[in-house]
């Protein structure tokens, strides 16, 4: 069976998702798919490229930053991606297109099937998703709404990443089903080493967004001066400013590095350095840096949001706190940030959770079963 996977981010550019499509594709194409990738491209990568038994194109549509695209660099890519998949289809032949977003790569996909009737799958990631960080999205979910449910309704299949994604979807247009498959990790790159318990060393990695509430970080640990704990942040974004401003003014500016953005191996390094996992986000899909530092063996202190709270056993593999409260973060650190064979406990925990639910092979049979489900 032959899969086109079209999304406009892919490593080495691209958060989450990209790393999602790749993890997705070299696993099915280890059960004999032969998988085709239709990507964007960036400085210094190739145009054309076969990665563990992965064709990927990285196709010229604009694309200024390494991880993140703008509205308008989405739409070069749907043109471009238009253009040259027309131009593949002769030669891939391909059985199915995967989308990963709803858009901008549902709307190739849904070209695809009008022109040449090629079944397509839309895999939701939470920013295609109207209701998703509406402070960020609000106007464009409100445009693209209209022709975001022409793609979900035209696809074969529309599957979200977590619970809380398909709620959100569903309260946006409740006339399709929409299966659940979470989000998976490479348990061999990302592995529980021993590791240094002391000093408590804290690590988060992400966009540097108001998403994250790494905000809510800084002030919840501000209150925990007294408490010997370095937090590192890996990731870049358009808050970084901002927030080295907001930790100098709490007076922790000292305690507190950003790392900037991190390549994986750099990441994974990261991850054994470090020996207590925060993230304060406020809204997610299925969260691939829970993933990454569960598997590393880290205890997670996480918001009770989406995703999160699906990953993060409360009191088992980390904790969970409210979202937006600064006092319960606050309360959640200082105990484990006290307790080392409390964090010791939790992150052997957090490990052994993702080696029996979370693997990427599982995740790719399950996907698997719904492609064949198309050609029958």
């Amino acid at each position: 069976m032959r899969i086109l996977i079209i999304n406009s981010e892919y490593p080495p550019i691209g958060g989450g998702a990209g790393n999602a499509s790749a993890n997705l594709a070299r696993c099915l194409a280890s059960i004999g798919y032969d998988i085709t990738v239709v990507t964007a491209h960036f400085h210094g990568q190739p145009k054309l490229e076969i990665h563990e038994g992965v064709t990927i194109y990285r196709i010229p549509a604009l694309r200024r930053r390494q991880d993140r695209s703008t509205a308008f660099e989405q739409l070069t890519f749907i043109a471009a991606a238009s253009l040259h998949t027309f131009g593949l289809i002769r030669k891939t032949k391909p059985t199915a297109t995967l989308a990963f977003f709803g858009v901008p790569s549902g709307v190739v996909a849904w070209l695809l099937k009008k022109l040449y009737r090629i079944p397509y799958i839309v895999s939701l990631r939470g920013g295609d998703v109207p209701g998703f960080r509406p402070y960020d999205f609000k106007t464009f979910h409100k445009l693209i709404g209209p022709f975001l449910r022409v793609i979900w309704h035209q696809a074969d299949a529309v599957i979200a990443n977590s619970r809380g994604l398909r709620d959100l979807a569903l309260a946006f247009d409740s006339s399709i089903e929409i299966p659940i498959i979470p989000n998976g990790v490479d348990a061999t790159r990302y592995t529980s080493q021993s590791r240094n318990w002391l000093p408590p060393q804290l690590f988060s990695v992400g966009r540097i967004v108001h998403q994250k509430g790494l905000d809510l970080g800084l002030r919840a640990l501000a209150g925990l001066k007294d408490l010997d704990w370095h937090w590192n942040i890996a990731g870049d974004g358009p808050q970084m400013n901002t927030l080295k401003s907001l930790a100098r003014e709490l007076g922790i500016a000292h305690r507190v590095t950003f790392l900037g953005w991190q390549s994986r191996e750099e990441l994974e390094k990261d991850y054994h350095q470090a020996n207590l996992f925060l993230f304060p986000s406020r809204h997610e899909g299925m969260p691939n840096a829970v993933l990454e530092a569960m598997s590393s063996g880290l205890p997670v202190v996480a918001t009770r949001i989406a995703g999160s709270e699906e990953l993060v056993l409360d009191g088992v593999t980390g904790l969970l706190v409210n979202p937006e409260d600064v006092d319960s973060l606050r309360d959640g650190l200082s105990r484990l940030i006290v307790e080392e064979k409390m964090r010791m406990q939790m992150g052997q925990a957090s490990r052994q959770r993702v080696e029996t639910e979370y693997s990427w092979e599982h995740v790719a049979r399950q996907y698997s079963t719904i492609l064949q489900s198309l050609i029958l």
